[in-house]
């Protein structure tokens, strides 16, 4: 049977599966009463919201159908199973772009809505549910519900960031962004501090329509904060070579018991990409691939990690405490001596998603990926959570494997709302350890 685990390879579970298909829907399985459901997309989550111990996965990657497009008004409507690069192959050649994309296109639609993701022009476009139209629901009970904020609003707002607790989603139909190239125009501006990046963020805010950053976790002292800003547009007459795809992807074939990212390894990538690009600003047009997947080049790269797998670190802080509580986040994890090899900052904007547990809200949020070595992680995450509760902000469900339900209900008082509205029949791992503890 094939292997379902988490994108953080953290932790493992037994639980079977189903493969859902659009010629054999509804499923008799759904009807077991024994067992949990919890539909499960292309496994980029990174921790438990995507597993189920001791349940049954609905494998929604066989719903992978296009059904619409209207290439006038931009709108597609696909099965939930569909990838983001499939989507993106399909409509960019048309000149149309996905409204909101996350750091890797491997996600499937139904993944998007169930996570509520975000992409580096939250600012502007808010998260991926601010752009679906309606979608149809496949409930235990056989019934198949079309959503939207007309019809069945409250399932549509539980839905959305609802992390496949409300049902299987069938379909949705997604409203595009027109663009005129596959090209972007991407100017990196290197940045000394925490001020540094939040004097290029208010700067950059009107006239970029995406923007993000990477930090140098080893730095300390006067240089903690440090990195480099990224911003761009979409391009508009780019010259035919940089209309073509990069290359093909490198590939981690086998499993690394041990990793490859440690402290050594960090410190070298981190000294020469930081030097890279200190004294440049000229932008520059590159295919639209590797500015938002960087990651997507190197096949399987959470190998890297070794074989206990890694944990993500993934937070939003409320503005009025972003600067502190981000440096703080910083100077607890270098004391500790765990580097973070990936790490990103931006800024959320003010538009609210129409989910009722959508993770992103106004503030800054930074992103810290740490390799697996046991209580040492774990003891250190849990005192990154006293620094983002204490300062009113909030975990990513997508990419959490260990908060606890106190720290959960905090970050998320609504979580009430969307257990009332949960399919009796749906639970997830996740769930079940931040509302049960």
């Amino acid at each position: 049977m094939e292997r379902y685990e988490s994108w953080g390879r953290y932790p493992r579970v037994r639980q079977s599966a189903v493969r859902l298909t659009w010629r054999h829907l509804p499923l008799p399985v759904l009807q077991d009463p024994h067992r949990s459901y919890l539909p499960f997309g292309n496994g980029r989550s990174y921790g438990d919201s995507c597993l189920d111990d001791g349940g049954i996965l609905l494998d929604a990657r066989g719903l992978d159908r296009l059904i619409a497009f209207d290439p006038d008004q931009g709108i597609l409507r696909c099965e939930a199973g569909v990838l983001l690069s499939q989507i993106l192959d399909f409509v960019v050649p048309k000149g149309w772009f996905l409204p909101v994309i996350p750091g890797t296109r491997f996600v499937t639609v139904g993944g998007a809505i169930a996570n509520d993701i975000h992409g580096k022009n939250h600012v502007s476009a808010g998260t991926f549910g601010c752009h679906v139209r309606r979608f149809e629901l496949l409930r235990s009970d056989g019934r198949r519900l079309t959503c939207s904020p007309e019809e069945n609003p409250e399932l549509f707002g539980a839905t959305i960031g609802g992390l496949g607790l409300t049902g299987v989603i069938l379909w949705a139909e997604i409203a595009l962004k027109r663009i005129l190239s596959p090209a972007m125009t991407v100017e990196t501006v290197s940045f000394a501090d925490l001020a540094g990046f939040f004097d290029l963020s208010a700067e950059s805010e009107d006239i970029f329509e995406y923007t993000v950053a990477w930090i140098d976790c080893l730095a300390r002292g006067s240089d903690l904060g440090r990195g480099l800003f990224l911003r761009a547009n979409h391009a508009a007459c780019p010259s035919r070579e940089q209309q073509k795809r990069p290359p093909g992807r490198l590939n981690i074939p086998v499993e690394l018991s041990l990793g490859f990212i440690n402290r050594v390894s960090v410190r070298v990538f981190n000294t020469f990409h930081y030097r890279r690009y200190r004294e440049s600003r000229s932008p520059d047009l590159v295919h639209y691939e590797p500015f938002f997947f960087p990651l997507d080049g190197i096949r399987d790269w959470n190998r890297l990690y070794g074989s206990r797998g890694f944990l993500q670190y993934h937070c939003v802080v409320p503005h009025p405490h972003g600067k502190d509580a981000i440096s703080e986040i910083l100077r607890v994890a270098r004391a500790a001596e765990m580097d973070s090899f990936f790490a990103v900052l931006k800024v959320f904007g003010d538009r609210s998603s129409p989910g009722l547990l959508s993770f992103p809200r106004p503030g800054t949020m930074v992103a810290l990926d740490f390799p697996n070595h046991g209580a040492k992680t774990f003891q250190l995450l849990e005192q990154l959570d006293r620094i983002v509760v204490s300062a009113s902000g909030a975990l990513y469900p997508a990419k959490d494997a260990r908060m606890s339900a106190a720290s959960f209900k905090r970050c998320f008082p609504r979580w009430e709302a969307l257990e009332a509205l949960r399919d009796p029949k749906f639970s997830s791992t996740f769930w079940r350890r931040v509302t049960k503890g």
